[in-house]
């Protein structure tokens, strides 16, 4: 048999996700929610400071973007809390099958409050 040359490559992937990362799925998800579409949908799609309606007729193209009155705080401190609870450090997660993991309990409370 002949011999089989078996070569190893080093991730190159960073060993934390990156805090743009984050951003940028915290703002997908506002981008896509119900809180974003009820908003939409209650101000019939149409700029509340000037009046102009969003339109997708070629040529006249023209989006409305949702804006949160009481801003939405400190931003930064929002992507620490999703790094402190979410994306913490592998020390603190263990991999575990569905049913031990349902028996941990912990975890599964608080997502569905």
């Amino acid at each position: 048999m002949a011999d089989v040359k078996v070569t190893t490559r080093k991730s190159r992937k960073l060993p934390t996700t990156p805090r743009s990362k984050v951003r940028s799925a915290l703002r997908q998800l506002f981008l896509r929610s119900r809180e974003r579409a009820a908003a939409l949908k209650r101000d019939s799609y149409t700029c509340q400071s000037c009046g102009r309606k969003q339109s997708k007729a070629k040529g006249k193209e023209f989006d409305v973007q949702v804006h949160h009155v009481e801003g939405i705080g400190n931003w930064e401190m929002v992507i620490d809390t999703v790094f402190d609870e979410l994306l913490c450090s592998p020390d603190k997660l263990r991999v575990l099958c569905p049913e031990c993991h349902e028996k941990e309990g912990l975890c599964n409370t608080q997502m569905t409050k």
